[in-house]
């Protein structure tokens, strides 16, 4: 039976910038759907323009392209697909070469699941020629088939999410619902009914990640090693960022650390929340705070078996904190926007989870597991006037049915309809 597409928020902005850009590169994490998006895209175009498709997955095709790059242009000539670019690197320097000759747009569309090696050949070669763009998985909108919202995610006034809350089914606590979808991910193949296995996916793709990205590209020596230290960093999740105490505990150099940490970003498994500080005050944190970008893998690296247990364990707050922020990060990147979020914290344990600054205006977003709010909630936003810029609306995002005011300066949002 052929795989439901479900339709991506990204798909207007790859138009647009196809009709920009002669290359348009989309990285992300492996099977979060960047090809599927892509030929879904293409097909709209119609038989006037059909765009060919080859995958670098292929070992011939592979030995093609590297031994023979001008080659493999020739047999596979433009308009095309290229997926799986990482793996030749050799195509690059020729494929500018072919724009600078033949001026058009939207000539090469390339994927990408492991930009660590590649991004470096596209800034040389490709330079003012390529348009790139980031996917992560499914966001809860995307995976419930609902209308996106028309814009990135900014606490505003009165404002209200762009789509309806979905409902829980009948039976089941909003809650539960919610959790369910915290531990079951974002991958576009648990959109699919029947959804496959959990242990056995999460299993089989950790074992992919190690064995192809990590081995080929990252040129890690000792996978078991990075393999405990990818499950320290999911344990680590929506916490300051401390390598030396993820060295100490999986048994090698800071130095060692601190690479593999750059491996699982570069990657699209984890992303870094900078602090955001200004020299008017020096006595805030400066290390930044670690989120685990799909909290399905997350919950498998560090064992929760079920919803129900994740719900209820130790992990439960932070693991609700990173889901928040990933589906805030694909509000902004789905759409092509780099996502200006940062967080605030100083000396005197003054927190706030997100700050997006955004026109000279930081909108503070604090992140509860709770669905009764309370102004306490809000107590630390006063701390902006440190930061030398102006207060924006606020947010509290949380288990609420619907968004409702909390303060003159601060809403009450439901989590699932950001």
């Amino acid at each position: 039976m052929q795989p439901r597409y479900l339709p991506r928020t990204l798909e207007p902005f790859i138009e647009s910038a196809s009709r920009q850009f002669p290359v348009l590169l989309v990285t992300g994490p492996r099977q979060v759907g960047k090809t599927t998006l892509l030929k879904a895209v293409a097909a709209r175009s119609g038989p006037k323009a059909p765009r060919r498709y080859v995958t670098l997955d292929d070992p011939l095709l592979l030995t093609l392209a590297r031994e023979e790059p001008a080659l493999f242009l020739q047999r596979f000539a433009p308009p095309v697909l290229i997926d799986e670019i990482q793996y030749a690197p050799q195509l690059l320097p020729l494929i500018k070469q072919h724009v600078d000759a033949h001026p058009g747009k939207g000539q090469f569309w390339l994927t990408g699941s492991q930009p660590l090696a590649l991004m470096h050949g596209v800034s040389e070669s490709l330079a003012g020629r390529i348009a790139v763009v980031q996917l992560q998985g499914l966001s809860l909108a995307e995976s419930l088939g609902l209308q996106p919202a028309r814009a990135p995610f900014v606490p505003t006034p009165g404002a209200h999410p762009g789509h309806a809350a979905p409902a829980p089914p009948p039976r089941q606590s909003a809650l539960s619902w919610l959790y369910t979808r915290i531990w079951q991910g974002s991958f576009p193949a648990f959109a699919q009914r029947p959804a496959p296995d959990h242990d056995l996916y999460y299993a089989s793709y950790v074992q992919t990640y190690v064995q192809r990205d990590v081995r080929q590209l990252a040129q890690v020596g000792d996978l078991t090693a990075f393999t405990r230290f990818l499950r320290s960093a999911a344990a680590r999740t929506a916490q300051l960022l401390n390598v030396a105490d993820m060295a100490r505990d999986v048994g090698v150099s800071p130095h060692t650390a601190q690479h593999w940490l750059s491996v699982l970003q570069a990657s699209g498994l984890v992303y870094l929340l900078e602090p955001f500080h200004t020299n008017l005050s020096k006595r805030l944190v400066k290390a930044p705070k670690l989120h685990f970008l799909d909290t399905g893998l997350a919950a498998w690296l560090t064992g929760w078996s079920s919803p129900a247990t994740l719900e209820s364990g130790a992990m439960s707050g932070a693991l609700f904190e990173s889901w928040v922020v990933s589906e805030l990060l694909k509000s902004w990147w789905h759409r092509g926007c780099p996502a200006p979020f940062h967080f605030y914290r100083d000396r005197d344990m003054r927190e706030i989870d997100l700050l997006i600054v955004q026109d000279g205006h930081a909108h503070p977003v604090e992140i509860k597991k709770t669905a009764q709010p309370t102004r306490e909630a809000v107590r630390h936003f006063s701390a902006l006037g440190n930061l030398g810029l102006k207060p924006g609306h606020g947010a509290v995002i949380c288990l609420c049915r619907e968004a409702l005011p909390l303060t003159p300066t601060v809403d009450a949002v439901p989590a699932w309809a950001i």
